[in-house]
């Protein structure tokens, strides 16, 4: 009878898709780290992978609780919140979204801004080509 190998022996390697260059270059940037070993690369890798996958995950699940089908800052802060470990040390990273009123300034700020502009000199704005003449 033939023997089959067991399971354990076979490895197959499976390549991120991140790139292990930019995560090398981003791990680099911390002074304390002189070189990278290719397989702690890898795994470092992976874990990336799988933490920002997480994130995902666990804000779409807030974007859809809130019947929104787009992820937004304040979905991911809800996610973060909601998970202790990552709310240690994720959450101040994060930026604050911005206030209701904050985004209604700035509205009114570019509306004014246009209305302020000079027009150039033989022109005319255009609303007052639809205006009606009585």
């Amino acid at each position: 009878m033939a023997e089959q190998e067991p399971e354990s022996t076979i490895t197959e390697s499976v390549q991120p898709e991140i790139p292990t260059r930019r995560v090398k270059r981003i791990m680099k940037l911390d002074k304390d780290i002189n070189k990278v070993n290719a397989e702690a690369l890898v795994v470092i890798t992976h874990a990336t992978e799988f933490f920002l996958q997480f994130l995902a995950e666990k804000s779409a699940l807030v974007a859809l609780e809130k019947k929104r089908k787009t992820i937004k800052l304040e979905h991911l802060r809800v996610a973060v919140k909601r998970h202790q470990p990552t709310s240690d040390f994720l959450l101040d990273s994060l930026p604050m979204p911005a206030q209701p009123s904050d985004q209604q300034l700035l509205k009114d700020r570019a509306k004014s801004r246009a209305n302020k502009k000079p027009v150039p000199v033989g022109t005319r704005k255009i609303d007052a080509f639809f205006q009606k003449f009585t």
